[in-house]
């Protein structure tokens, strides 16, 4: 006569789930059109986050890199790919790094403070952040492994 195992604390043995269907893919056509509207965006958020960052100083310089994370990471996540995140971070990085340059009449939108600075080097800090964290995970998750 056999002994039952004992039961675990959970209620019993874990039942397996089946592999989850991977995600299907968007048309190229389609994925181009959504890569070219989040570098729009990353242009968008740019301009917003450069005026923004340096009226309100502690509040904006925030609000304007939470607003390029939201971004950032909503692409990635849209896209399920890390180039959801890189389109509107590259839009982003072009319009900061276009904004920074003086014109010839002396005008510029970013002075040589603190927050220009943070603004810069944070924006970039968090678009790579979100590249990665933005990755889908691998398909088939936890029944796509082997049984131990």
């Amino acid at each position: 006569m056999s002994t039952p195992k004992p039961a675990r604390a959970s209620g019993g043995p874990k039942a397996e789930r089946p592999a989850e269907e991977p995600v299907k893919a968007l048309p190229a056509g389609l994925r181009v059109l959504l890569h070219a509207v989040l570098v729009v965006l990353g242009v968008l958020v740019g301009v917003a986050g450069a005026l923004l960052q340096s009226a309100w100083f502690p509040a904006g310089l925030l609000l304007s890199l939470l607003g390029a994370a939201g971004l950032f990471y909503g692409g990635a996540r849209a896209l399920g790919a890390r180039s959801g995140a890189f389109a509107p971070g590259a839009g982003w990085l072009l319009t900061v790094l276009f904004l920074t340059t003086t014109r010839p009449e002396g005008d510029f939108v970013f002075g040589s403070g603190t927050s220009s600075y943070l603004y810069l080097l944070g924006g970039m800090a968090v678009a790579v952040m979100c590249a990665t964290l933005g990755a889908p995970a691998q398909p088939g998750g936890l029944a796509a492994r082997l049984a131990k």
